[in-house]
């Protein structure tokens, strides 16, 4: 039961965080840092599909250093090909599993075990997030839900963010143009 409470824990302290939050940008790196608090794991990384390149983008990440975060594109296809039926991955052993495409950094990174799931909005895959441990994970059911749950909601969380910047925009758009007629007959 105790882990129970934590996986509410941490879904009410993200999605609390995640409601303040006005850029998508900054609805990522909360997520990143809460997951890796929250899973007590080496690291976190929130991704982006570029649909033109088929990679992903990074946008945010928490506990990985920069040499691994810069180590080469990384693709949406390639990496994660279950990702196309919104399954998650779930790996052990980082260093044999022909999924990751550079093993050899993650090994250098410390990097052991990776559970991914994809970020989905509107039925679409907008990206991924990945959860990074230093000793080996036996990833369960429910640590596979909770970073759904979570992923999820930052799908959701980002999406806002867009459309909270999109009417902010319309609105000022809006105003400049009365200003403008108002000018107008004025004159």
């Amino acid at each position: 039961m105790e882990k129970h409470a934590m996986y509410y824990d941490t879904i009410v302290k993200l999605t609390n965080a995640i409601s303040q939050c006005r850029d998508p940008e900054e609805v990522a790196l909360v997520t990143a840092e809460s997951v890796k608090t929250a899973f007590n794991a080496k690291g976190c990384s929130v991704f982006l599909v570029d649909r033109e390149t088929r990679e992903l983008g990074l946008v945010a990440s928490s506990g990985l250093s920069q040499e691994y975060l810069n180590k080469g594109p990384v693709h949406f296809m390639q990496t994660i090909k279950e990702a196309k039926d919104a399954v998650p991955i779930a790996i052990y052993d980082v260093m044999d599993d022909p999924r990751i495409e550079y093993p050899k950094m993650a090994k250098k990174e410390g990097i052991v075990s990776l559970l991914g799931v994809p970020i989905i909005s509107h039925n679409k895959i907008i990206g991924a997030l990945r959860v990074y441990t230093a000793e080996p994970w036996e990833i369960s059911h429910s640590d596979i839900t909770l970073a759904q749950a979570v992923a999820l909601i930052c799908g959701m969380a980002m999406d806002m963010c867009r459309m909270y910047k999109g009417y902010k925009t319309s609105i000022e758009i809006l105003k400049n143009m009365r200003d403008k007629d108002s000018y107008r007959s004025h004159s």
